[in-house]
């Protein structure tokens, strides 16, 4: 029976973390680390039964939702940057225009 409850609350947490939008990177890990904390804590306690294993889950959970939540981060258009060499051949970096978008580079 807590399994059921576990899996049914861990399932809920991610449902309702895939309908917040996150706008900065640092959003995307702070909520990548709480969801993955608490499904990690649940799945833990399922295992392992005791405090040392929802503990152990808990900690482990966060890192893996702060390490993929920083990672999935999409990168915004103005910070990119790319390498372009004048008539003189010198290479400069500068951030990206449209031929780069559009693949006409």
């Amino acid at each position: 029976m807590f399994v059921k409850k576990a899996i049914l609350a861990m399932l809920v947490t991610a449902a309702l973390a895939g309908c917040e939008t996150q706008t900065e990177g640092q959003q995307r890990a702070t909520t990548g680390a709480l969801v993955g904390g608490a499904g990690g804590a649940l799945l833990g306690q399922a295992i392992g039964g005791n405090t040392k294993s929802t503990v152990i889950g808990a900690a482990s959970g966060a890192l893996l939702g702060a390490v993929v939540g920083s990672a999935t981060t999409p990168q915004r258009r103005e910070d990119q940057q790319c390498r372009y060499q004048d008539r003189y051949g010198r290479i400069y970096i500068a951030p990206c225009d449209d031929r780069y978008y559009n693949g006409n580079y």
